[in-house]
């Protein structure tokens, strides 16, 4: 493709003109870099690839976008200065494959908790209506629940480059919707500006990444964002965050004037309202209000907030074209994402629940609906992340102090922080508490522990990692399984 069509819909300076080159390839990172390639330069918190233009030249790389100035002594090298990297990379990309998201049903799928079991409810349900569904988030990409071998650099959200290739493969597979999960950092970093997102989903907005955000304000507009790219907003009203963009929506305060909304809420009036729960460990069942309709909804996942789950997945299927009817059948044999509230029994009578929950609310979350359960102790098995945000550690602490019978406190993945200067930032908010804990660094211990200790009529929360098959330790990446270690344990 030449340059000049790869960069159509930016505004940029052209501050070396060579000749028109053709672009082969696309690269952020020179360690990729080969013959035909347009090195985009983008400045991170602890790097700046412009200081590896030359190298990238060095590899082959014909062409430059950058947002500061540098030498280059290549005269034949085209470079293209603009404002941002990061929104052009996003441009290009999209310019590159084609713009694969026009031709699919994009629903985008943003909150603090919730985005995977919501991206797997809608995938399950849009598979039972005959649809081929793709999936882009924590647990990695898929179609139909086959896992695609595809390069994906950030945790959840693609990299905008990354994205528009995944995209590509999942239409040339005759992908019809994909479900996606749409971080904060994803939407602040522009990896989904050039995605055409025809439903956002919103879940709920707690304590979380604030290590990147700095307050709870910049981290809610981060999320806002998401609806100034959609055309259907599917916003949970129950949590004040939703509230307050379903009000914003209303008053068209937002840059897409024509979004519409479908709200969903199990405490107040809503679009889509869940009455009547009835929740036990092996699902949940509640009537559905829908445009002065009752349903009677069955899931196998258990909890309040997987009732919620439910309610957003229906949201944005509904909004997707499939009937109330054929959405009602497929949530009745639906299983839960892996991680997510996973739960084993053991042969002494206990129950051992692994989860994600790695922040305050989705661990009271978990936790709370552990007890509703009534069981006979609450063991909890958890730790928080190292270079992450160091706020919630103490407020997971008192929650676990005060919701569990035991706390064990270990390690979770410590990366370049020490484990013990975690585990002591945890145990400051669990000292205030009533409850019972104990402090052992090696997680596969802390869980052994754990097991060692449940007996009939217990239940045993793994909670932190879920689906995550490694451990972080310093730069070190090693194999480590919550759920493998725990039917190893009580096989």
């Amino acid at each position: 493709m030449k340059i000049n069509e790869l960069l159509i819909g930016i505004e940029f300076e052209e501050v070396q003109v060579g000749r028109k080159v053709e672009i082969t390839h696309i690269a952020y990172d020179s360690r990729k870099v080969k013959e035909g390639t347009l090195f985009v330069c983008q400045k991170g918190e602890n790097f700046d690839s412009h200081n590896f233009a030359s190298e990238a030249v060095s590899k082959g790389a014909v062409a430059l976008i950058v947002e500061k100035d540098i030498n280059i002594s290549n005269s034949d090298v085209v470079v293209i200065k603009v404002k941002n990297t990061r929104q052009a990379l996003s441009r290009v990309s999209s310019n590159f494959y084609n713009d694969p998201s026009n031709s699919l049903n994009v629903i985008g799928i943003t909150g603090t908790n919730g985005k995977t079991s919501i991206s797997y409810l809608v995938s399950e349900i849009l598979q039972n209506n005959k649809e081929t569904v793709g999936v882009i988030g924590t647990i990695g990409m898929e179609v139909n629940n086959t896992p695609l071998n595809l390069e994906k650099t950030t945790p959840t959200t693609p990299d905008s480059l990354e994205l528009q290739m995944i995209l590509k493969e999942m239409q040339k597979v005759n992908v019809t919707t994909v479900a996606m999960e749409v971080t904060s950092i994803g939407l602040d970093q522009h990896r989904v500006d050039d995605c055409k997102i025809d439903i956002g989903v919103f879940t709920n907005l707690t304590e979380d990444h604030l290590d990147f955000h700095g307050n709870m304000d910049n981290y809610k507009d981060s999320k806002r964002k998401l609806f100034e790219l959609c055309n259907v907003g599917i916003i949970n009203i129950d949590d004040s965050a939703g509230r307050e963009y379903f009000e914003t929506m209303l008053e068209r305060k937002l840059v897409n004037e024509n979004v519409k909304f479908t709200t969903y809420a199990i405490d107040r009036e809503a679009d889509l309202r869940a009455l009547d729960l009835s929740l036990n460990p092996s699902g949940s069942k509640f009537k559905l209000e829908y445009r002065g309709h009752i349903y009677e909804i069955a899931i196998n996942l258990p909890g309040k907030f997987n009732v919620y789950n439910a309610l957003a997945a229906i949201g944005a299927t509904l909004n997707s074209g499939v009937s109330m009817e054929c959405i009602v059948e497929a949530l009745k044999t639906i299983k839960g994402a892996k991680g997510r509230f996973e739960s084993v029994l053991s042969k002494s009578g206990f129950s051992v629940v692994v989860d994600y929950a790695h922040t305050p609310d989705a661990l009271e979350n978990v936790l709370t609906t552990a007890i509703e359960f009534n069981p006979k102790r609450l063991i909890t098995v958890f730790g928080c992340g190292g270079d992450r945000d160091k706020s919630k550690r103490p407020l997971m602490g008192r929650i676990s102090g005060d919701l569990s019978n035991v706390t064990i406190i270990t390690s979770d993945n410590p990366r370049t922080e020490q484990p013990l200067s975690i585990i002591e930032d945890i145990e400051e908010g669990i000292k205030i508490t009533e409850g019972l804990y104990e402090i052992i660094e090696d997680r596969k211990e802390a869980i052994e522990k754990a097991i060692k200790i449940a007996s009939a009529g217990d239940i045993v929360i793994v909670a932190g990692k879920g689906h995550e098959a490694y451990q972080i330790l310093n730069d070190q990446t090693i194999h480590f399984d919550d759920m493998e270690i725990v039917k190893n344990l009580i096989s």
